[in-house]
């Protein structure tokens, strides 16, 4: 369990360390059934080659009890559900193009390959196994070829269900790794292919090494483009035409979405409600004093958000509206009820104990269990009997199939957590046992041998029953809301008649351009599955039924207003930004022809409207910032780096403006040129370009996603 432990601890790097380097996921737990749509049964394919729903969900399963198990959790949020479903389609398109052009140039990863890397253990996804020596703390080849045989060699009749349960967690965890790290190494191998054809040499060192450390400083004169009224430029529908076939290739949209149009209501409580939600804690307020005992029953009968375990916890695991409160409140007494508007919650709690206890303990045990309970109680005090008389603990525990081993626990894993009652009981007597000392504790049908043997970190710990109501509409509020938006639905089916009545009626209509089917949400809110399967369903002008959506608290309707194929986006989705960069042109011109044989910044200043400033440190390989103007200038940094010192430029042409600099002084950095350095900076550069190549290939490729059809 200690290796558990361990793994858990190192759950984000690991997590970080897989996102960087997985190029694979393998089919894990079983199918849950879909619901098929028309027939189709296949979330997506690349290149023609499908992927069936059933592997998908087997992936999202396999990489789901990763997650947990690195992270000690016992459920995913829906949120993390959604970001892990997104991850495993990443990975398996990136998976599928990468094996696909390492197949054409013969590329591939041999068992005796990753045996050599296992051997060696530097790996990075290795490191951060839990297979690593405690002393070193690097990967240990050894630990994990015991962990191996002892999996094989498992006695699953024998050993107690969790241990068994984690044997298999662990070994399909390490499956997960050594499938990962085969498809990592042959990504790195594809891309290191790519890199090496990106080579630096000695001249572009140097002038990489003189775009960043040669400096000038500089004086600049200039007119905004802001001074000139837009209304003033004229613009053709030829000449918008003209820079749209020149910037086609930036309008370019890979997958077919969608204009729509939406309004989302969101039910809300009454003052009625909030009254009702008062009175119910008043309520719960009066019978808290009064109860002695069985809290968690109490607490449970209120609804209350936050459990209760009878156990003492750290402040930090309460409600912070709750901690802030108790260093004022003396043992059973009664505080509230109150209102705390961080979480809109009506509040009581009482203080039930307040005590020291270790955050850290370190124990060993043996798990006892027979055909009866007589045969286990028996059992049990056999070995209780024979470790108080001197025998050894660990061989006793290897007899019966467990390693005997001492073991950290931390109370964060139970602190917060819903406890049932037996658990309860084993926590309060790993906190209150003596180091040392001998127990027979019995755990609902089994026997534990317990030996605590050390403690750590006390702390002050309470022991906290909280009534915690939030605020929440009721039925016949949701009610309400519900018939009188289905009424303004009912009444408007039309997208016209949307925009006609909505603002009367008290809603809002929202627009969202170039909706996208893998956003999983329509207008940010959960649970609008449905919604979004009508979207990418339906036909340009169509209204949508009522959805029922959020967590219950939310009602849309949706109207499509047009599909946009994937391919260019069309002229007229564009023109306004291509005229706003046309205008920006032309008002360039007109400034640069007023400054037409201009040769000092004083005649600059001299015009209307016109703007100075001095800016230092200016370099070739950085955009300057004018703070006048409020704008990065890259052009004004390459101007700079090949002005005279006191000379004045011609006109520059910039982001937010024209200008004219003059440079006064110029200088070269403290930093020595090494040109071995310099070349390895830039094939550094080249690697990390040739790891953009997954996005040339995506570009390329023909990949359609249908994954909101299922999922």
């Amino acid at each position: 369990m200690a290796t558990l432990q361990t793994i858990r601890s190192k759950g984000p790097l690991l997590v970080i360390v897989i996102g960087l380097a997985l190029f694979a996921f393998i089919a894990g737990d079983a199918w849950r059934i879909l619901q098929p749509h028309q027939g189709r049964q296949d979330v997506g394919e690349v290149n023609g080659q499908a992927l069936s729903a059933q592997d998908y969900q087997q992936m999202v399963d396999e990489f789901s009890e990763v997650i947990k198990l690195t992270n000690g959790l016992n459920s995913l949020t829906e949120d993390q559900l959604t970001n892990i479903k997104d991850q495993v389609w990443n990975t398996y398109v990136t998976n599928q193009l990468i094996a696909s052009e390492a197949e054409k140039l013969g590329l591939k990863v041999t068992d005796k390959e990753l045996q050599a890397i296992i051997d060696e253990g530097t790996n990075p996804l290795l490191m951060q196994t839990p297979f690593r020596n405690p002393q070193t703390g690097r990967f240990d080849k050894d630990m994990l070829k015991k962990f191996l045989v002892d999996y094989a060699n498992l006695n699953t009749t024998q050993m107690p269900a969790q241990y068994v349960e984690y044997y298999e967690k662990m070994n399909n965890f390490w499956n997960f790794i050594e499938k990962t790290l085969k498809q990592s190494v042959l990504a790195e191998k594809y891309q290191s292919l790519i890199a090496k054809s990106l080579i630096s040499n000695p001249v572009a060192a140097e002038d990489a090494f003189n775009g960043r450390t040669a400096q000038s400083d500089l004086l600049l004169a200039g007119i905004p483009y802001a001074s000139i009224s837009d209304s003033t430029v004229t613009v053709s529908n030829d000449e918008i035409k003209k820079l749209y076939e020149e910037r086609k290739e930036l309008f370019k949209q890979p997958v077919e979405t969608r204009d729509i149009k939406y309004i989302d209501v969101r039910v809300t409580p009454s003052e009625a409600d909030r009254k009702a939600v008062q009175d119910e804690v008043t309520e719960f307020s009066s019978q808290l004093a009064a109860t002695t005992d069985n809290y968690a029953t109490f607490i449970r009968s209120t609804g209350s958000s936050v459990a209760y375990a009878d156990i003492p916890v750290n402040k930090s695991v309460l409600p912070s509206d709750v901690a802030s409160r108790l260093d004022s409140t003396s043992v059973n007494d009664i505080y509230g009820p109150y209102y705390n508007q961080a979480d809109d919650s009506y509040n009581v709690f009482k203080l039930i104990a307040k005590t020291t206890a270790p955050d850290s303990i370190q124990l060993r045990q043996i798990q006892v269990a027979a055909d009866t309970e007589e045969k286990t109680a028996s059992l049990a005090d056999s070995i209780f009997n024979a470790i108080k008389g001197g025998a050894d603990f660990a061989e006793l525990a290897k007899k019966y199939g467990q390693t005997g081993e001492a073991s950290w626990v931390n109370a964060q894993s139970w602190e917060g957590a819903s406890l049932d009652a037996e658990y309860v009981k084993f926590i309060n007597a790993i906190i209150s046992q003596p180091v040392n000392e001998l127990a027979n504790l019995k755990i609902g049908q089994a026997n534990v041998i317990l030996q605590v043997m050390n403690k750590k970190a006390n702390k002050d710990k309470y022991k906290v029953a909280v009534v915690k109501r939030q605020v929440e509409f009721s039925k016949e509020t949701y009610n309400k809301a519900y018939n009188d938006f289905s009424q303004f639905v009912a009444q408007n089916t039309t997208l016209a008649d949307l925009e006609k009545n909505v603002e009367e009626a008290g809603y809002t209509l929202m627009p969202r351009a170039n909706f996208r089917s893998d956003e999983h949400y329509v207008g940010g809110v959960k649970s609008t599955r449905e919604a979004l399967k009508w979207v990418f369903d339906a036909k340009e002008g169509q209204v949508s039924p009522l959805f029922e959506c959020g967590e219950n608290d939310h009602m849309m309707v949706v109207a499509l207003q047009s599909i946009n194929k994937a391919g260019y986006t069309s002229i007229n989705k564009v023109s306004d930004m291509l005229k706003a960069e046309i205008i920006r042109d032309k008002k360039a011109e007109q400034i640069m022809a007023q400054m037409n044989g201009f040769t000092s910044l004083d005649q600059v200043k001299g015009l209307k409207d016109a703007v100075s400033d001095s800016v230092k440190h200016v370099t070739f390989a950085a955009p300057a910032y004018i703070s006048v103007a409020r704008a990065s200038e890259p052009a004004i940094s390459a101007y700079a780096s090949k002005t005279e010192v006191n000379k004045v430029s011609a006109p520059i042409k910039g982001n937010a403006g024209v200008y004219m600099i003059q440079v006064y002084n110029k200088e070269n950095s403290a930093e020595k040129f090494d040109a071995k350095t310099e070349e390895a900076t830039l094939s550094n550069m080249a690697a990390r370009y040739a790891g953009q190549c997954i996005y040339d290939l995506r570009d390329k490729a023909k990949i359609v996603d249908q994954r909101y059809l299922y999922f």
